[in-house]
């Protein structure tokens, strides 16, 4: 069956956020699994990779139930912390991870929320995406894990993300009070 570049495209998409879509369309087409979209030259992404990078943990389980392949990016997110320990000892080069769009591992890793995590791959070299793990961790309130990442990675506090906004701004408007306390507090910010 030859798939469309617009239904790959559609699949991948839904791996962001939209699971019923997801769930539907794998069980009308089971080869979408692990095909990628390439969204620019170099650039491809799968559905796995979609969910994993936005932290949509429901997608993630699901596919993976399906028999889409856990990559570090992905256990890192899930906050496997054993089975990254056990990918990085086999292969230490794999803290250097990027998943799609380039993304580094240190910022799925904040997307699971846990410092141990967070310690574990930085000890390994994950040192890319200081500030996108920041915003991350911040929307996603993750308070414990933003108070390591300023202890130990100092990321730059006046990068805005994506939107335009700053972490604290972003912890701001979701009313992170402890988060704002971190931010506003500086490295280290107070503590709890």
């Amino acid at each position: 069956m030859s798939l469309s570049l617009e239904r790959i495209r559609e699949f991948v998409i839904a791996g962001h956020g939209d699971l019923a879509k997801v769930q539907a369309m794998l069980d009308e087409t089971p080869e979408l699994l692990n095909l990628a979209h390439e969204w620019r030259p170099g650039d491809t992404e799968t559905a796995i990779q979609g969910a994993a990078h936005v932290g949509s943990r429901a997608i993630v389980a699901f596919l993976l139930s399906r028999g889409a392949p856990l990559e570090i990016s992905t256990a890192a997110m899930l906050g496997q912390v054993e089975t990254v320990q056990a990918m990085l000892k086999r292969d230490p080069s794999r803290a250097k991870h990027k998943s799609a769009h380039g993304i580094p591992l240190l910022p799925h890793a904040a997307l699971s929320g846990l410092p141990e995590m967070l310690e574990l791959v930085w000890r390994y070299g994950a040192r890319e995406g200081v500030e996108q793990a920041l915003q991350l961790a911040v929307m996603q309130g993750h308070t414990e894990a933003v108070r390591w990442l300023l202890t130990n990675a100092h990321p730059d506090l006046s990068l805005p993300n994506f939107q335009g906004k700053t972490p604290l701004q972003v912890a701001q408007e979701a009313g992170f009070t402890e988060i704002i306390e971190l931010l506003d507090g500086g490295l280290g910010g107070k503590s709890a």
